[in-house]
């Protein structure tokens, strides 16, 4: 989160998920709108530097992100709308966790087939057989 909706947050945030990750992983594909941060010649080379493939959708059309944009819409009715953070840093770590604990690590999405997000990225990698993959301890 940040005070700018700029390619300086959405740099911070790619940086962000290789982290906990572990490092990079091969053939990560990172998809989005055509929205300035995103097509920023900063974070375009960020990606090119850290091996992600940027994928956009078409203009104005919000089929082409449908996954993220349902990500944000259950975020906003089962936590934002519902909670009343008292400062910046409670929602900071209240919506962190909530994505990190609960929609990636546990809750069934219908696109991966009824697993959760972090199982369904683990089995691609196994599947895969990638060498550079290396477990998050």
């Amino acid at each position: 989160m940040s005070a700018h909706h700029d390619a300086a947050l959405t740099s911070a945030s790619l940086l962000m998920a290789i982290a906990r990750r572990g490092g990079k992983r091969p053939g990560t594909i990172f998809h989005s709108d055509r929205g300035g941060e995103y097509v920023a010649g900063d974070y375009a080379a960020l990606c090119v530097k850290v091996g992600v493939t940027q994928s956009m959708g078409r203009v104005a059309c919000a089929l082409d992100n449908s996954v993220s944009e349902a990500l944000n819409s259950t975020l906003k009715i089962e936590l934002v709308h519902r909670t009343r953070f008292a400062t910046k840093d409670q929602a900071r770590k209240q919506i962190g966790d909530w994505i990190t604990n609960w929609y990636n690590a546990k809750r069934r999405h219908s696109w991966c087939g009824g697993i959760s997000p972090d199982a369904y990225e683990n089995a691609y990698y196994q599947d895969q057989q990638l060498s550079e993959y290396r477990p998050a301890a």
